[in-house]
């Protein structure tokens, strides 16, 4: 069978869908893996946001040459979906050219990223003009062939759904664990079970430089690491405490961290760094996971100040009540995190090999056509 050359205009079709409701509470943004997530920032009136139907996609036309991809999700539920105006909405007008899970699985590769990033105009943000979106050919294998391949593409995608969907329902289970016996167990202020430590790079030691994300992990900083001076940073060491209150209001979140590397590292002198008092009355992996909990955070939300940056001041941080069970307690639900830390690594390195099948499964389909 031969392949067959299409331009994109010739099997898509702009879908313009207006919300309407100005208070409309779940919209939904697009993550890096080109996935639709829920979105924390909404505008005040979400009447002029775009409906995504199901069978259609959402894309971001700007800043396509600056992130070297497209932004693109499928919505592939049953339901709308409600975007920024931001977003440029389509659908397929034309399946017997090109099946939509087809096509997105085509715009998930990164050469149809590089090449959609080489189409991009000349300004700053290196913008995808829609009138040049829909200029760019490509060679498509017939229907069945697609088909094949998209198979292929959904029996992965449920192996590695059904997963996600697990370690969700294990996550909630220890969240339900540790809820049973806190309610069992005094309350102590944290600022009695915990003292800062300001450890400062005095002697100028060559370390990496790390901060903490929202979601609470150690990453590499991004910052030009040749114009610092190491001695102006903080460091930290395996079972300490990373803490920032800053925009907690804003982000709805605390942004605090456990270091559990054996290697210490160098962080901002803008963090707070502090330890456990006693680990024989809390473990420090212990008080991390309560700090995991999404109603820690809303409570840290309310605990902030009122400025615009919506603060959370250390002096208010250290009043939180900790509920403190058993040390046999604690280390059982330690133990139960692990399994769950250990099953997310699983997860993420299962997402890795999915990614990296996209362009073996287009390339193959092409060379089937």
């Amino acid at each position: 069978m031969k392949l067959s050359k299409h331009r994109v205009g010739d099997f898509v079709n702009p879908v313009s869908i207006k919300c309407g409701d100005s208070n409309y509470p779940n919209i939904s943004g697009i993550n890096i893996d080109k996935r639709f997530m829920p979105s924390k920032y909404v505008g005040s009136d979400t009447s002029k946001y775009s409906v995504v139907p199901p069978n259609c996609f959402a894309f971001n036309l700007m800043h396509v040459g600056r992130d070297e991809k497209i932004p693109v999700a499928f919505n592939d539920s049953s339901e709308d979906l409600v975007v920024s105006p931001a977003y440029f909405v389509f659908e397929i007008i034309d399946e017997s050219i090109i099946l939509p899970l087809y096509f997105y699985i085509f715009m998930s590769s990164p050469e149809f990223d590089r090449y959609a990033w080489f189409c991009t105009d000349s300004s700053i943000r290196g913008n995808l003009e829609w009138s040049r979106f829909c200029d760019i050919e490509l060679e498509l294998p017939d229907i069945e062939v697609q088909r094949k391949y998209v198979k292929i593409y959904e029996a992965v995608q449920k192996n590695i759904d059904a997963q996600i969907h697990g370690l969700e329902d294990f996550r909630l289970a220890c969240g339900v664990l540790i809820e049973k016996y806190e309610r069992q167990s005094d309350s102590v202020p944290l600022g009695n079970l915990i003292f800062q430590v300001d450890e400062k790079n005095i002697t100028g030691e060559n370390l990496k430089y790390y901060g903490i994300n929202r979601d609470k992990q150690f990453m590499p900083t991004v910052a030009n690491t040749k114009n610092l001076d190491p001695k102006k940073y903080k460091i930290i060491r395996k079972d300490r405490f990373v803490f920032s209150g800053m925009q907690t209001g804003r982000d709805e979140c605390i942004r605090i961290g456990l270091f559990t590397e054996d290697e210490p590292v160098l962080l901002s002198p803008a963090y707070t760094t502090f330890e456990i008092i006693d680990k024989s009355m809390i473990l420090p992996e212990y008080l991390f996971l309560l700090f995991l909990n999404p109603e820690m955070d809303r409570y840290g939300w309310f605990l902030s100040d009122g400025s615009i940056r919506s603060n959370l001041d250390w002096n208010r941080f250290i009043e939180i009540d900790i509920k403190i069970p058993s040390l046999e307690l604690q280390k059982a639900i330690v133990n139960v995190f692990k399994v769950y830390d250990r099953r997310k690594q699983i997860i993420t390195k299962l997402e890795v090999k999915g990614k990296s099948m996209i362009p073996l499964l287009i390339k193959g389909s092409l060379m089937r056509g």
